[in-house]
């Protein structure tokens, strides 16, 4: 078992540039929350477990925010472009860091072409008889590009990106609130109508809380890539320490808030909540001219920011680790401060996912999400007991390197990993999610038993 003190890593990465500012990391932070799982994916949540959907999202995002300021205390301590997968093998070893790493990066890549594949089909809508086929290609061309020229493009890119998303949910809960108080010209306070009638507040019952929960808590992922882009940016520390500091009030507001808002002004049981989307649902009760279509422009944001963040992300966990020695050497060569090879095999990775939704959808495709659908919980598992192994280290090394601090250290990291166990049994329970928690354990077998053979092999070697 590998000694949990933690020292001076043995790669370096001097070759990334520090491209990013800190209003990029700030609005990434900020708009990263703000993801299509949101947008896109609620109104499934909803349609399952009615109003109760805002309790749901309550307790995923308590889960979200124990796990955001845990990987935020390593991270602030050892900023690195590997992130969760570098505290792993710290904690744990290369094996921990292989498994965890290469999981991430499968589940960027594959997201990188459903996100595309939802972008296009929005597109598509717009503008009939256009090629959806066309679409997923210019924007994986526009955004494999922006990520080969410098990390400032995609700081750029994700700093408009954010604040158009921020901007679009500050006017959408302002409206909202409004349209709830009764005093928005055109519309009637809905009172509590909507929230004790069809069924009261959990139609659903206990069976639909649990496929609301589990809709949530995918829903969040993606705020992992503040503390990867954090290693790239000016002041890493300063950096992840205001984005996990933040964590809280920004769960609160966007989702929480939202969600709330959207069950209170329309029928949780109407059938435009999953067929155009909750907030486009919403903001057509309200009856304001052309918002629906309006949002519908910023879901299309929310996809292609989710694209743009994913081929970087991606890019750079495929980096660490074959800086670290887990992975093909090829991968790591650096050109501009950009590891342009890493971004050419995950946009390409990411290109396949698109053929094989197209070619074998019914098969190879599904195979393929249901390897990936439970992912997520594997990375917050890997964080929480690499936070539970390296603290002590981290205490001993000296205070000032402890400049975020896990709340009730060990016993809310304890909790939220009995909060992780629960949504294992809970995806156990589901026929649906069933399937893929068993795929994505397979995987993750897999995985951990390559590089632990891998492992093995090098300390013979």
């Amino acid at each position: 078992m590998p000694s949990t003190t933690v020292k001076t890593p043995p790669w370096s990465e001097a070759s990334l540039t520090h491209g990013l500012k800190q209003r990029h990391l700030s609005m990434i932070a900020l708009g990263g929350v703000i993801g299509a799982g949101l947008f896109v994916g609620s109104g499934a949540g909803i349609a399952a477990a009615g109003p109760s959907i805002v309790l749901a999202y309550t307790l995923s995002g308590l889960l979200v925010m124990l796990v955001m300021r845990m990987l935020g205390e390593m991270s602030a301590a050892h900023p690195s472009s590997g992130s969760f997968s570098a505290h792993a093998e710290r904690a744990f070893g290369p094996w921990a860091g292989f498994t965890v790493g290469w999981s991430f990066w499968i589940l960027l890549c594959t997201a990188v072409g459903l996100e595309g594949i939802g972008a296009a089909k929005i597109v598509t809508g717009w503008l009939p008889g256009t090629p959806e086929w066309a679409w997923v290609a210019l924007f994986m061309l526009v955004f494999c590009g922006t990520n080969l020229a410098a990390v400032k493009n995609f700081g750029e890119f994700e700093f408009w990106f954010a604040a158009l998303k921020v901007g679009a949910i500050g006017l959408f809960l302002v409206l909202g609130v409004l349209a709830i108080a009764g005093v928005l010209p055109g519309t009637d306070a809905p009172g509590t109508a909507n929230l004790t009638g069809r069924g009261g507040f959990f139609p659903g019952g206990g069976e639909g809380l649990v496929v609301g929960l589990l809709a949530s808590v995918f829903a969040y992922g993606g705020l992992e890539t503040v503390t990867i882009a954090a290693a790239e940016s000016e002041d890493p520390v300063r950096g992840v320490a205001s984005a996990v500091r933040t964590a809280m009030w920004r769960i609160a507001l966007f989702y929480v808030g939202s969600m709330a808002v959207i069950v209170t002004l329309v029928p949780w049981d109407a059938r435009a909540v999953v067929a155009k989307g909750p907030y486009v649902a919403a903001l057509d009760e309200l009856g304001i001219p052309g918002a629906g279509q309006l949002m519908n422009v910023v879901v299309l944001v929310a996809l292609l920011s989710a694209m743009n963040a994913n081929v970087y992300g991606s890019s750079r966990i495929a980096y660490s680790l074959v800086e670290r020695g887990l992975g093909p050497g090829i991968l790591g060569r650096v050109s501009g401060g950009v590891p342009r090879l890493a971004v050419l095999a995950s946009s390409v990775f990411g290109f396949v996912c698109v053929v094989l939704s197209y070619w074998r959808p019914d098969d190879v495709f599904s195979w393929l999400l249901n390897m990936i659908g439970a992912v997520i919980l594997v990375v917050w598992a890997f964080v929480a007991v690499s936070q539970l192994r390296l603290r002590r280290a981290l205490e001993r090394e000296g205070a000032e390197r402890l400049t975020v601090r896990m709340w009730a250290f060990p016993y809310l990291t304890w909790v939220a990993l009995a909060g992780m166990a629960a949504i294992l049994v809970l995806m156990a329970r589901e026929p649906g999610t069933r399937v893929q928690l068993y795929w994505t354990g397979g995987m993750t077998l897999l995985l951990a038993g390559a590089g632990y053979a891998r492992q093995r092999s090098r300390t013979r070697a």
